[in-house]
C-alpha cells in the first residue's frame, strides 16, 4: 500500500505539471496524498477498483469516502425529486442508502423532465463461472432504471481486464464472459432495450469502439493514470491502457448502430470502487465533445465474514453464489455470517445486538423489500428481543427464494437467447 500511495503522490505532481487533466481526477489523487501525510497513525479504508478493505467491523466509512472521492451524497431532496418525476416509489436500494452517492444525477432527472433521451451503462468483470448475490445489486438497480425511464442499457463484460489482472487465458476469459452474461440476462432485462458485449470479441466487430479508445488514450498520460489508479513502473502495459476500454462505452458514439452520431448523456450505476475509471472519463469527455457521464454509486456487499471486506467470487466461503443449493445457503449463513450479537444470550437480551455489523441483517437490508418488516427486525435485534439465530433464519428465508428463482430463470437462457443480447443491432427506445 505504501508503494501505491507514493505512486499516487508522484502522480499528483505529474498532473500538476501537465495541467491537462481537470479537477475531478486530480482532486482525488491530491486528497489521497494529503491523507497519507496527515493520518500516519490511522489505518485508512482501502478502496480502489481491485481492493476493498476496512479495519472497522462496520465496514467502509462512506461519508469519508464521499469526501475523498468528491462525489455527492444522495439525500432526501434528491429521492423526492426521483419520486416526483417518475411517479413511482424510489427503489428500496436507494431508499435505504445502499445507493448512496452520485455524480450529476440531477442532470439526468432534468433530461427526463424535458423528455430528452439518455442511456444506461454498467458492467461486470468476469472472473468466475458463477456470480454471487452481491453481483446482482448493480443489475437490480439497472433493471429498475431501465423500466422506470424506458431507456436502453449497455452492459460491458471486461474479459480483457480479467485476462490482464487474473492472468486468465484469452479463451477462458471469453468463456467466463458468456457464462456471466447468462446470470445477468436472468435478472430479466428486455432484449429489445439491452445490448451486452464482451471486449475481447466486440472490439473486432465495431471499429467505433477502438477508435474511441484511441481518442481517450490520446488525452491521458502515463503519469495521469499512475495518479488515478496507482499503477507502477513494473505493471504490464495492458493494465495501463485498459482504463480507456472501460471509459469508451460512456461515449455514445461507441455504439453507432444504436445511437448514430448523437452525443447522449450516460448514467452509470456501479459500486463506488469503479469510480476512478469514470472520474477519468468525465475529465476526458468534454475535450472530445461529449457530455460527462453521470454516476450512481452503491456501497459494497459485505463478505459473510463481515463488512471489513466485500463478498468475493474468489473466496468460496465469503459468498452466497447463484449456483448454491438451499442447503449450501443455509449452511453458509449459519456457519460464516458475522454476528452483531453478544457473547451470551443473557448479555444479548440485556444489551441488544448491533445490526450495522451483523451480516444477516445486511442481507435483509439488501434483499428484504418490506421496509416495515426490516425496521421491525432492526428494532427487535437492537433491543435483544431477536437473537442471532432468529435473524439468520430470516436471512436464509429471504435469500434462498431469490437464488432459487434466479436459477430457474437462468436455465431458460439458451445459447440462442444469449446470442440475441450480443447481436449488433438497433435497440428500441424513446428518441
Amino acid at each position: 500500500m505504501a508503494d501505491t500511495q507514493q505512486t499516487i503522490v508522484e502522480g499528483v505532481d505529474a498532473l500538476t505539471l501537465n495541467g491537462k487533466l481537470e479537477t475531478e481526477a486530480t482532486a482525488t489523487a491530491a486528497a489521497a496524498s494529503e491523507e497519507t501525510a496527515t493520518t500516519t497513525a490511522n489505518v485508512e479504508d482501502v478502496v480502489d477498483p481491485w481492493n476493498v478493505a476496512s479495519s472497522n467491523d462496520a465496514g467502509i466509512d462512506y461519508d469519508k469516502l464521499i469526501k475523498r472521492f468528491g462525489s455527492t451524497k444522495i439525500d432526501e431532496e434528491l429521492i423526492a425529486r426521483f419520486v416526483k418525476i417518475t411517479g413511482k416509489p424510489a427503489h428500496h436500494l436507494i431508499r435505504r442508502g445502499i445507493f448512496f452517492s452520485h455524480r450529476d444525477l440531477h442532470t439526468i432527472l432534468t433530461l427526463c423532465e424535458q423528455g430528452k433521451p439518455f442511456y444506461l451503462y454498467t458492467g461486470r468483470g468476469p472472473s468466475s463461472e458463477s456470480l454471487h448475490i452481491g453481483h446482482l445489486v448493480p443489475f437490480m438497480i439497472a433493471k429498475w432504471l431501465q423500466e422506470t425511464f424506458d431507456v436502453p442499457l449497455i452492459i460491458q463484460l471486461t474479459d480483457d481486464e480479467k485476462s490482464l489482472w487474473k492472468d486468465l487465458k484469452i479463451e477462458e476469459a471469453i468463456k467466463l464472459a458468456r457464462e456471466n452474461a447468462k446470470d445477468i440476462i436472468a435478472v430479466g432485462f428486455d432484449v429489445d432495450k439491452t445490448f451486452i458485449f464482451n471486449n475481447l470479441e466486440f472490439m473486432g466487430k465495431c471499429p467505433a469502439m477502438y477508435q474511441n479508445i484511441i481518442r481517450i488514450q490520446k488525452c491521458v498520460t502515463f503519469n495521469q493514470v499512475k495518479g488515478i489508479f496507482g499503477f507502477g513502473d513494473s505493471d504490464i502495459i495492458g493494465k495501463i491502457g485498459f482504463p480507456a476500454a472501460q471509459a469508451a462505452p460512456a461515449l455514445s458514439s461507441t455504439f453507432p448502430f444504436i445511437f448514430g452520431n448523437r452525443k447522449l448523456h450516460c448514467l452509470i450505476p456501479c459500486a463506488i470502487d469503479q469510480d476512478p475509471y469514470f472520474r477519468m472519463t468525465r475529465d476526458v469527455a468534454p475535450r472530445l465533445g461529449f457530455p460527462k457521464c453521470a454516476l450512481l454509486h452503491s456501497t459494497f456487499f459485505p463478505a459473510l465474514q463481515g463488512a471489513k471486506s466485500k463478498m468475493s467470487a474468489s473466496e468460496t466461503n465469503s459468498a452466497v453464489f447463484l449456483t448454491d443449493t438451499p442447503k449450501q445457503i443455509k449452511n453458509k449463513i449459519n456457519k460464516y455470517a458475522f454476528s452483531g450479537g453478544r457473547t451470551t444470550v443473557e448479555e444479548h437480551r440485556q444489551l441488544g445486538g448491533i445490526p450495522d455489523i451483523d451480516v444477516a441483517y445486511q442481507l435483509l437490508k439488501f434483499f428484504l423489500e418490506d421496509d416495515d418488516k426490516l425496521e421491525e427486525v432492526r428494532l427487535a435485534y437492537s433491543k435483544g428481543e431477536m437473537l442471532t439465530g432468529e435473524i439468520k433464519k430470516l436471512a436464509i428465508e429471504t435469500v434462498t427464494p431469490i437464488v432459487v428463482a434466479h436459477q430457474a430463470a437462468r436455465k431458460l437462457i439458451t445459447e440462442e437467447v444469449l446470442d440475441k443480447y450480443f447481436e449488433i443491432r438497433a435497440l428500441k427506445f424513446s428518441s
